[in-house]
């Protein structure tokens, strides 16, 4: 089975290997499902934001990735959408 360390740079290479311009790369959350079976990883990122009105008055913002990766290889099942409200 792979640590907590190995999933998380697993998510952080598959994460940069969609989006190569995101900055600030960090862990937020982790989890071990109850059976084991699979890492529960969150990282969150700098993003530019989606318009050119928004970055000129934004900026970048903060978005959040949730990784599921099997625990025994380390394969990445699923990247979602994280909202934080």
């Amino acid at each position: 089975m792979i640590d907590v360390t190995e999933a998380t740079n697993k998510a952080k290479t598959y994460l940069t290997s969609f989006f190569p311009d995101v900055e600030k790369v960090q862990l937020e959350e982790v989890e071990l499902t109850n059976d084991k079976t699979h890492w529960l990883i969150t990282l969150s990122y700098e993003g530019v934001a989606n318009s050119v009105a928004s970055s000129l008055l934004v900026g970048k913002s903060l978005r959040y990735k949730i990784f599921k990766l099997e625990a025994e290889s380390g394969e990445v099942i699923s990247m979602k959408i994280r909202d934080i409200k």
